[in-house]
């Protein structure tokens, strides 16, 4: 299998002394700069669920990735202290739903399969009137749109692949628009935002009964399972792993240059939002591209990324770039 890496700098090592890898931080640091892949339950909105994880953990800051409304259950990342900064990174991250639509009229299975046909690319939107954006005529992009079941000729089971910022309620609707039955939403489940999975989705439940372990008896394992390192939310963006020596110079805002580079993906594209990653694998900020793949590997000297939210604390690493 082919690296999914182009190494920059051969046999580089890092500083045991400095940094720590995010499987190895303390409950107190998760807590700081952690997320958990909540599967919200129905009826409490998206930010009555964020509140009770604050009161669950005894935290004050806390903030989830993208709006499901009351009656909709499944996955909403919850990021945590520090850690909600880098919910930006879901806003724009493709969602996967499981939706039942019932049709007012009766329809057969082949009728609305040649329907859903139409729907799949780029369609046309205009946000329901109850909506939190301004109401005008969108693009919004279906990457799959699969009839799972469709029964008693009125009750569809769906499943939809979606850009952010698509409305299931809406584009319900409109498919029943163009059947000439009329629809609606008849129940929906987000099953996937970004790279977080409806599948390995914890509980209210779960993160109540794992902090009281850990509060009462110290047991940590069950915790850690739930809330997992800030680094979670970069598995679908694009990376450069940079030296220690660069760490510092990033974390007071300076700009990733091409000698600070020790390895980066394949899959680096010109302004793309990527992510800056100490050599032992933590997070040290969010970043716009300046270069492509192809040309950071051309090139020695340069600025290939410039940093637009800062995670790493400063000093974490030595300063060493205050010296040049």
């Amino acid at each position: 299998m082919t690296s999914p890496f182009f190494v920059k700098v051969q046999n580089y090592h890092t500083n045991p002394d400095y940094g720590l890898s995010p499987e190895k931080r303390s409950i107190s640091e998760l807590l700081n700069l952690g997320i958990i892949n909540l599967d919200k339950p129905a009826n409490p909105t998206s930010h009555e669920v964020t509140a009770w994880v604050k009161q669950i953990l005894g935290i004050k800051r806390a903030g989830h990735g993208g709006t499901l409304d009351p009656a909709v259950t499944g996955c909403l990342p919850i990021a945590l202290g520090r850690a909600t900064r880098s919910l930006q990174v879901l806003l724009p991250a493709g969602k996967e739903y499981i939706c039942i639509m019932k049709l007012h009229e009766a329809k057969s299975q082949n009728e609305v399969e040649d329907i859903l046909q139409i729907f799949r690319g780029k369609i046309y939107q205009t946000p329901p009137v109850r909506s939190n954006v301004k109401r005008q005529l969108r693009v919004r992009k279906i990457y799959a749109l699969e009839l799972i079941e469709h029964l008693d000729s009125q009750f569809s089971l769906l499943r939809i692949k979606c850009e952010a910022g698509t409305y299931i309620r809406k584009l319900c609707h409109d498919i029943g628009l163009i059947l000439g039955t009329g629809a609606h939403m008849h129940e929906l489940r987000r099953t996937q935002t970004g790279p977080f999975d409806v599948k390995k989705c914890k509980t209210l439940h779960d993160l109540a009964d794992a902090w009281y372990y850990y509060n009462e008896g110290g047991d940590e394992s069950q915790i850690r399972e739930i809330i997992q390192p800030i680094e979670a939310i970069c598995v679908h963006l694009p990376k450069i792993y940079i030296r220690d020596s660069a760490v510092d110079a990033i974390c007071h805002g300076a700009q990733l240059t091409l000698p600070g580079v020790v390895q980066f993906t394949k899959n680096v594209d010109k302004n793309s939002l990527l992510a800056i990653l100490s050599m032992k694998g933590e997070l040290v900020a969010f970043g716009r591209s300046v270069l492509t793949s192809k040309k950071i590997s051309e090139l020695k000297n340069g600025i290939c990324a410039k940093p637009i939210a800062v995670f790493m604390e400063k000093g974490t690493y030595p300063s060493s770039w205050k010296e040049i």
